[in-house]
């Protein structure tokens, strides 16, 4: 872990310290119920997914000014830097949770990215992030029916919104999606 990633850690792990808490059953239940209540409301699995990712962006666009004030932290250098910040930062101060990074090499496939910033011909570097959860709060006492998953449900497509909504707001713009979910 370089010099950086081992700051943002500690900075993230100091947040959350200090942060009141709220009961983590509670809000796993909340958020499960609101995504039943949605799928009852749309009847339709692909605008679930894009009212989750709506209700996250709108989170994020909010959470951003939170964040930045509890950090502190200056403008990020990189992409790179960024998902750093991103991981072991962000989601640990809000979610107790520090997802792994991988930031592929850009390549010439039209795949769609995980987290990606626009490309440029001039920009170097990473310009896709990778965030594998280990363990995900929003699914603690998720099982989804077989429908769901055959139909596209993105159970924790909130989270995207999140991060697309806070990053659109210190001016990256991303496309964010969720490549691969499993709930126990």
């Amino acid at each position: 872990m370089s010099a950086g990633a081992k700051q943002y850690k500690a900075i993230g792990d100091d947040i959350w310290k200090r942060t009141d808490k709220v009961n983590a059953e509670l809000f796993t239940l909340t958020y499960g119920a609101l995504v039943v209540q949605l799928i009852k409301d749309y009847e339709d699995y692909e605008e679930v997914n894009k009212q989750l990712d709506k209700m996250g962006y709108n989170i994020g666009t909010r959470l951003i000014e939170d964040f930045l004030a509890r950090t502190g932290l200056q403008k990020c250098q990189s992409f790179a830097e960024t998902a750093e910040v991103i991981s072991k930062v962000a989601f640990k101060s809000f979610l107790n949770i520090t997802p792994s990074i991988s930031l592929p090499q850009p390549s010439s496939s039209s795949a769609p990215p995980s987290a990606s910033a626009p490309t440029s011909a001039s920009q170097s570097g990473p310009q896709e992030i990778i965030f594998t959860f280990d363990e995900n709060p929003l699914s603690e006492f998720t099982e989804l029916p077989g429908d769901a998953k055959e139909g596209g449900l993105w159970f924790s497509n909130v989270l995207c919104g999140v991060v697309r909504g806070a990053l659109e707001m210190v001016r990256i713009v991303t496309l964010v999606s969720c490549k691969k979910v499993s709930l126990q």
